[in-house]
């Protein structure tokens, strides 16, 4: 989970708990709701977020997804926002039945303020996640970090083995270049590059064993046949 777009409580000691501050523990997490925003407005921040939140009921913990980092670097490019942006997020709230009622309640409408806020004229897009907890969300979180190094890792594999064929095919091209220019001082024709064959599927044994097996006929088949055919020629 980065860093840079969560907010929540500062963070404390962890002691270990007894069974009845587990139990305590547990009902306490079981309170809680977690509402998702489909859009975050350019520029607000996780703590913008959960000022804003707070005004409706008790918020725990809040996390904000950063934007894609090759639109960031197109849009600071080609931009004067160099601010860092957020595409969607989470809020938790201490109480699931305030949560469901801020979803209910805020969906749809503007985010209102002061006159001439940045963001007066925005609009909410929020929705209640029922049976949703915060540790459902991080572990999405290192899921989806997770695919994305492992696609990563794939896209670098081809790119590698791309850029070492366009390699050996240019020292190959420079190589035969090389040759025929002392071919053509010695009057002889120019060499051509290869074709590369295509590979065939491997076969397995069942099909070599099923080439190789040809139906037998036996002689006084063959002989039956051979009388048959001279008997209609004469």
């Amino acid at each position: 989970m980065d860093l840079a777009g969560f907010a929540g409580p500062s963070s404390k000691v962890v002691k270990p708990l007894t069974p009845e501050g587990l139990a305590a523990f547990n009902a306490e997490i079981a309170r809680t709701g977690v509402v998702y925003i489909s859009r975050i407005p350019p520029g607000m921040r996780p703590e913008k977020v959960r000022h804003l939140m707070s005004q409706y009921g008790e918020v725990g913990r809040v996390y904000l997804q950063k934007e894609d980092p090759k639109t960031t670097y197109l849009r600071r490019k080609y931009t004067t926002d160099k601010k860092p942006h957020f595409t969607e997020g989470w809020v938790e709230f201490k109480d699931k039945k305030v949560a469901r009622t801020v979803a209910t309640m805020l969906n749809a409408q503007p985010i209102g303020g002061k006159k001439g806020t940045r963001w007066r004229d925005d609009v909410w897009t929020m929705t209640y996640l029922p049976k949703f907890k915060w540790n459902m969300l991080t572990e999405q979180i290192a899921h989806e970090a997770a695919a994305r190094a492992a696609k990563l890792r794939v896209e670098i594999t081809q790119s590698r083995s791309e850029q070492n064929e366009y390699l050996r095919n240019v020292e190959l091209a420079r190589i035969v270049n090389k040759r025929n220019e002392k071919r053509k001082e010695k009057g002889l024709e120019p060499l051509q590059p290869k074709e590369k064959r295509e590979k065939r599927p491997p076969v397995d044994d069942d099909t070599r064993e099923k080439k190789n097996k040809r139906p037998r006929v036996d002689d006084d088949a063959r002989n039956a046949q051979l009388q048959d055919v001279l008997g209609s020629i004469f």
